[in-house]
This record gives structure tokens, C-alpha cells and sequence, in this order.
């Protein structure tokens, strides 16, 4: 282990923790210093918004701390069947089914619903827990490029022997900031009898009319199989889900290992969730917020010289600087002057490709983005 793990520091690669503690208006404090935070994805501000921590609150004192067992057993409390209620109103679906964390709800959802007969096409940039569910599922796994979807066709085709075909893809890709051709994928999905699978976990409360994610912003809600969310981003909260018909969200309850192994949620995370998905619904100004804030840091990485990937609407800001090593010494470098963004560096991404991750937030003011702009200048 001691050898591996130097490996990983001659290669610029090992992690670590540090103390963070989260402080209002989109800072934060780490080993006693205040920094302008870019690191995290509580997109729309709401894990220090007053009305949700006192949903929390209130459900702590009537409810305590922890759910004491899984949802099938005692676990599922008043908190957890109101937020069942608010997401499948929220989702637009019949029903919902939460999980203690989203990376939960995608490897439980695909093992549940995928066999040793199926095969699955999962996109080279899908979060890692959905490339672990599919490959954990037992089925065929295929990977495909969402921006060479005529390879994916011959796949496809390929697969007539398949009992069912699944394709598997982020709504936004959290590395990328990309946002998914949902409406090609449903469209090959109708031609080839296929069922798409999609993980809205950055989109959710972000994109849409209403904040339901991707699926509503292009109109393809009625055409996805299976639609899992999370409650940690946007929401500011903790946990997955999965929305669907009463069918479908009794199967997974039933199936999916990582749902009845794992213990519920706590009442107050799921009283908080809550408050968050009304404000998500009442203030769509939020979502025009993090968009002028978003675009505001891409004009800026723009006019220095530098490259923003991306969708222009996504709070996902990466840019790409190729080595590692150059990553690495660019976060540091920010750091120094008072900013904390992330180096994204393989396995987390593909090699050659180590970048700086920016996530932007409705927390943050105008004067920060531009002071982070005039020190990647300095970068340059």
C-alpha cells in the first residue's frame, strides 16, 4: 500500500481530506482561512438557506436523528413519505423511492433492472456510479461516445439477440459540463426497442421550466424509462431517487440490494429535501441567477485566452489544461490568491485530459467571479 500510494504522489495523483466548513455567500474556511469557494455543487444555495435548515430542524426535534433501519423494515418515517409525495409531484411521475445517496440509487436502479441476458450501452462519460451499476448488473456492457451516436446505431443493430437493450447516460455530465442528445437517444431507443435510463443528478433544479431537469427542458419525459435524481446538488441536501410508476419504484424497492441493505435516510435530510424542492418550484429566478453567473465566468475564461467546456447554461464550468502536473500547480495557484477550485485529474477523467473544474452557484457574487478571472490572467 505504502508503494502504491507513492506512486500516486510521483504521479500527482493521491487524494486526501481537509476540514471544510461552509460559510454563507460562497465561501469557506479550510485550516482557518476564508476562500471563495468553486469546489462544490450546491448549485442553487439552498444547503444554507434559512427555510431549509429549519425544515431540518424541525423535523430533528420531533423526529431525531437517524431512521434507525431501511425503509422496509422502520426506517420510512412521515419525512420520507412527504418527500416521496413532493418529488413524484415535483417529477411529474406517479411515484417515487428514495436512497440513502445518489451513487446508491444508480448501482441499486441498474442491478435491479438489468440481467446476464440484456445489454447495456453506457456512455464513456457517465458518473462512475453508473458505470459501476452497469457493470455490476451482469449484463452485456457496451460503451458508446454520445458524440458518435452512428456507432452507437451499429451496436444496436448488432444487438437483436438481446432480451432488452438499455441505454444509460447522465442528463449533464459532471466533468464536462455537456448536456445529453436526450432526443437522439430516445429516438434510436424507439427505433431498436430500446429503454433509456437517465441520471439528471446536475441537472435537477437547474434545468427545465420547473426544475425537473434535461428531460423536461428538450421534452422527453414521456420517453425515458427510468429518470434517478439526487438530492445533494441542487437540492443542498443528501440522498438519490428514482421516479417512475408504482411499478417500476416496487420493483427497485424489491430488487435493488443498496435500497433495503442500506438505512434510510435521516427524518430532518429528508425534511430539508423538501423545503428545498418548493423553493425550487415557488423561485425560478434562482435558476436565471446561476445562468447570468455561469456565463459571466465563461466570458471571463474566454477573454484571458482560455477554453470554458461545456454547456452555456450548466453551472459546470471545466477548463481543460491537458497534464496533470499543470492542473495540479494552476488550483494551487488559485489557492494562494484566495480561491478554491478543484484539479480534476485521471481516473476521474480520461488521460491527457486533468482540468480545472469550476462550479458555480447562486451564492456567489459578481466581484468573486471577476477576481478569479483576473487571477487565472495571471495563469496565462
Amino acid at each position: 500500500m505504502a508503494q502504491r500510494l507513492a506512486s500516486l504522489d510521483n504521479r500527482g495523483l493521491r487524494r486526501s481530506t481537509r476540514v471544510f466548513k461552509s460559510l454563507p455567500d460562497g465561501r469557506c474556511e479550510v485550516d482557518g482561512r476564508s476562500f471563495a469557494s468553486f469546489c462544490g455543487s450546491d448549485y442553487l444555495g439552498l444547503s444554507q438557506d434559512s427555510r431549509v435548515i429549519a425544515a431540518a430542524q424541525k423535523a430533528l426535534s420531533e423526529a431525531g436523528v437517524g431512521s434507525g433501519a431501511s425503509a422496509v423494515v422502520s426506517g420510512f418515517t412521515p419525512q420520507h413519505a412527504e418527500l416521496v409525495r413532493r418529488l413524484a409531484e415535483f417529477t411529474g411521475e406517479p411515484d417515487a423511492l428514495l436512497f440513502p445517496t445518489g451513487y446508491a440509487a444508480n448501482v441499486g436502479t441498474l442491478t435491479a433492472l438489468m440481467g446476464s441476458d440484456d445489454v447495456v450501452f453506457c456512455d464513456r462519460l457517465n458518473h462512475a456510479s453508473l458505470v459501476d451499476g452497469c457493470g455490476h448488473s451482469g449484463a452485456r456492457f457496451r460503451v458508446y461516445r454520445h458524440d458518435r451516436l452512428d456507432r452507437l446505431e451499429r451496436e444496436l443493430a448488432k444487438s437483436d439477440g438481446a432480451r432488452r437493450r438499455f441505454l444509460v447516460t447522465d442528463g449533464v455530465f459532471s466533468m464536462d459540463g455537456h448536456v445529453a442528445p436526450l432526443n437522439d437517444l430516445c429516438s434510436l431507443a424507439e427505433r431498436f426497442d430500446a429503454a433509456v435510463v437517465v441520471d439528471e443528478a446536475h441537472a435537477t433544479g437547474v434545468y427545465g421550466r420547473h426544475g425537473r431537469g434535461v428531460c423536461e427542458q428538450v421534452g422527453v419525459q414521456d420517453r425515458v424509462a427510468v429518470r434517478i435524481g439526487t438530492l445533494s446538488k441542487a437540492l443542498g441536501a443528501l440522498g438519490g431517487f428514482v421516479t417512475g410508476s408504482t411499478t417500476l419504484t416496487s420493483y427497485i424497492l424489491n430488487h435493488a440490494r443498496t435500497q433495503f441493505f442500506s438505512t434510510a435516510l435521516p427524518p430532518a435530510v429528508c425534511a430539508a429535501a423538501t423545503a428545498a424542492v418548493d423553493i425550487v418550484e415557488t423561485e425560478p429566478s434562482r435558476r436565471r441567477r446561476l445562468r447570468e453567473l455561469a456565463g459571466l465566468l465563461r466570458s471571463g475564461i474566454t477573454d484571458v485566452g482560455m477554453s470554458a467546456a461545456g454547456d452555456e447554461a450548466s453551472p459546470i464550468v471545466p477548463v481543460v489544461l491537458g497534464d496533470v502536473g499543470k492542473a495540479v500547480a494552476a488550483a494551487a495557484f488559485l489557492q494562494e490568491h484566495g480561491f478554491l477550485v478543484p484539479a480534476i485529474r485521471p481516473p476521474t477523467v480520461p488521460q491527457g485530459t486533468a482540468r480545472l473544474r469550476f462550479s458555480v452557484s447562486t451564492s456567489h457574487q459578481e466581484e468573486d467571479i471577476r477576481q478569479v478571472v483576473d487571477v487565472l490572467r495571471l495563469i496565462r
